[in-house]
């Protein structure tokens, strides 16, 4: 005869079967889908694209969605075809690209290095990325070009450093957590010399970037970022099931056929392109990295790194908290990270507040 506990687990097993479905095609490839999982990544891209439009429609000439609607499919009068395609699309198009970059390096450090708190903000990515757009802008007065050129640089030269300091037979998770806090708390340092050395124009331009900011973003901005995407967006996901057996450790991975170090390798150069590519687009937008994996994985409630929901999860989350700064101060007046700033404070917060209340901390 059963007990409740054990009908209770019988249960639970049979929620989590039915949750799961195997899909084969015609070739005989055969693949999982976490029914869960998909529904969050469906919902998080139709949030993500219904802000997007509202955003769109946000300015000193308001446009209601329906005309933004018509107009994005070329159905629109000459005056909604200028402000939406060449003034306001190209913002959106890189907010979202942004926060789908940050979201996934986010989730990329986060199951590589098996801590919670291995994002790009804490790792210094953020932190190099912004000292060599600070070169460019204090030292040699560069152009917009220019200075996203030495942020991409300053972010791959960080990255390296870090992969090789944190490299003893192979890299683990808490040791590249240590490195890159140390690497950040130096490159910090950096940056505050170099505001030191800028004169006053130089020195409020470079706290605006440092910021984190979507103003001004046109369609020079768009491309790059979006061919970027297009590369290693799918190399990512292609690697995810190699990356989730990895979070069972190294021996056992290895045992399971995984090359452990090669895909390690592979996708922390994915995860610092992407993450130094958006910070050279907008700045160093602050939380979004290390808040987007930790958001969807407690809506997914899925193991693994949760790529897809992560990606999916930024994008939303970025654009969102562009709307709001635009309907609390209007365009330009507050910088997207401040907004992110907060509302990821908010959420650590909060994160606190419950484990404290678990017992867990």
């Amino acid at each position: 005869m059963k007990t409740p506990a054990k009908t209770a687990r019988t249960a639970r097993t049979a929620r989590t079967v039915r949750a799961v479905r195997a899909v084969r095609t015609a070739g005989g490839l055969s693949v999982r889908l976490d029914v869960r999982s998909l529904t969050v990544v469906v919902l998080l891209l139709a949030a993500a694209l219904a802000a997007s439009v509202v955003l769109i429609g946000t300015g000193d000439f308001p446009i209601p969605a329906a005309d933004v609607l018509r107009t994005l499919f070329g159905d629109g009068n000459a005056g909604q075809e200028f402000i939406v395609r060449e003034l306001r699309l190209p913002r959106v198009l890189v907010g979202l690209l942004v926060g789908a970059s940050l979201g996934l390096g986010g989730a990329l450090f986060q199951a590589i290095s098996r801590n919670p708190l291995g994002s790009p903000d804490v790792l210094g990515l953020g932190q190099g990325a912004t000292a060599g757009a600070l070169i460019m802008i204090v030292l040699f007065s560069g152009s917009a070009a220019q200075v996203t050129f030495g942020a991409l640089v300053g972010g791959l030269v960080t990255g390296f450093g870090i992969y090789v300091l944190a490299w003893k037979r192979g890299v683990h998770g808490y040791r590249l957590v240590l490195v890159g806090i140390g690497v950040a708390a130096m490159v910090t340092a950096v940056n505050g010399y170099l505001m030191t050395r800028a004169d006053i124009v130089d020195a409020s331009r470079a706290v605006v970037w440092m910021t984190g900011s979507l103003d001004g973003r046109d369609w020079e901005q768009v491309w790059p970022l979006l061919v970027l995407c297009a590369v290693l967006v799918p190399v990512a996901l292609a690697n995810g099931r190699g990356l989730r057996m990895m979070e069972m450790g190294d021996d056992v991975s290895y045992a399971l056929g995984v090359r452990v170090e090669r895909v390690r390798m592979l996708l922390l150069v994915v995860a610092v392109l992407l993450v130094a590519a958006a910070t050279a687009a907008a700045g160093p937008v602050g939380f979004v990295a290390l808040t987007a994996p930790q958001l969807a994985r407690r809506l997914t409630r899925a193991p693994g790194p949760n790529l897809l929901p992560s990606l999916c999860m930024g994008a939303a989350l970025l654009v969102t908290a562009d709307w709001i700064s635009q309907r609390t101060f209007g365009a330009g007046q507050l910088p997207v990270g401040v907004v992110t700033g907060v509302l990821g404070g908010v959420y650590l917060l909060w994160l606190l507040v419950t484990e404290r209340k678990a017992g867990r901390i």
